[in-house]
């Protein structure tokens, strides 16, 4: 009798826990066929800035894996022959005004003395010429001067726009010259990934025009927002490049692998929620719910991973029958 009793027992319990697990059934369901491709992430906005003169590296306020704003001070290249340059150049611009101003006064008396027929037209000119040279050359040398200060600023390198520095190509000591590559910094809020796909798969990814993104260590897929397609081919491997916009701020870097699943049609497929996949190294395994029995663990094989969660079923369940979908919780008897 007492053995009865435990078995009833048992019966009560394991229906009491069945009835508390969250559950679903196994069905064949109508799912999103996708090709797989993977994928490299690429910074929309990356550039490298390049000396524009030349002169001793003296200062560097970031490095590699700083975040640095616009406009701020990456680095300082020695102002001092920018400045001597920019103080000759002053110097001649006043010298040059000087005499302008007194050309000026000359050609004033010449022209009233030539109105008062006390000089000839010959002495005129001469004294309007001599006057519009050295118009000229003050215009000239202000251009000059102009100039030296740009290249002076040039001394001072600024970040073109918000970003992250990620590559350092000198160090405080170093001689920079014109064209040599300074830094290099990228805006992480604009990436997108690039992938090569077959050209007879292009048709339906073109045709469906959608795709989900995985990168790993992220359980959950992203929605591409935009798809854009290179009118392009390689001769060679017969590809396509398609590029897939990421969301701000998707903690992706650049040239890291991702893999994207692109829309090519519908089909039914055998499929659970991948949530309620116990996976221990090799095994892949489902808790079964069976009436007044305790969750059986069953171990299946799995096909695809697919869109919104699910998990293709290839063996080990059948149509119509219920798992658990917390199968942490079935095993610890919840």
């Amino acid at each position: 009798m007492n053995k009865w009793l435990t078995l009833l027992a048992l019966g009560i319990s394991y229906t009491a826990q069945a009835e508390s697990l969250k559950t679903t059934t196994v069905a064949y369901r109508e799912v999103e066929a996708t090709y797989d491709s993977l994928a490299t992430a690429e910074a929309e906005r990356q550039s490298t800035v390049s000396a524009q003169v030349a002169g001793r590296i003296v200062e560097i306020n970031f490095r590699v894996g700083d975040s640095v704003q616009k406009g701020q001070v990456i680095m300082r290249i020695d102002p001092t022959a920018a400045n001597q340059d920019v103080a000759g150049m002053q110097a001649r611009v006043r010298e040059a005004e000087v005499q302008r101003d007194n050309l000026q006064k000359q050609y004033q008396r010449i022209k009233e003395l030539f109105q008062q027929q006390y000089v000839g037209q010959a002495q005129l000119d001469k004294a309007e010429a001599d006057y519009k040279s050295a118009v000229a050359q003050v215009n000239t040398l202000q251009a000059g001067l102009k100039q030296s200060t740009t290249n002076r600023n040039f001394t001072t390198i600024n970040a073109p726009y918000s970003g992250v520095m990620s590559a350092l190509h000198v160090e405080v000591g170093e001689m920079a010259f014109a064209g040599k590559p300074l830094a290099t910094g990228y805006d992480p809020r604009y990436l997108r990934l690039s992938s090569h796909v077959p050209q007879s798969q292009m048709s339906a990814i073109q045709s469906y025009n959608k795709a989900y993104i995985e990168l790993n260590g992220q359980s959950s897929w992203l929605s591409a927002s935009k798809i854009t397609f290179i009118p392009t081919a390689d001769a060679r491997t017969h590809t396509s490049e398609v590029r897939i916009a990421l969301p701000e701020n998707s903690s992706v870097l650049p040239n890291q692998l991702a893999k994207v699943h692109f829309v090519v049609g519908q089909e039914q497929r055998l499929v659970i929620p991948k949530a309620s996949v116990l996976q221990r190294s090799e095994l892949n395994a489902v808790y079964v719910i069976k009436a007044k029995q305790k969750p059986q663990l069953r171990q299946i094989r799995l096909g695809k991973t697919l869109a919104n969660g699910w998990v293709e079923v290839l063996a080990g369940l059948e149509a119509g029958e219920t798992i658990a979908l917390e199968p942490i919780a079935a095993g610890l008897g919840v």
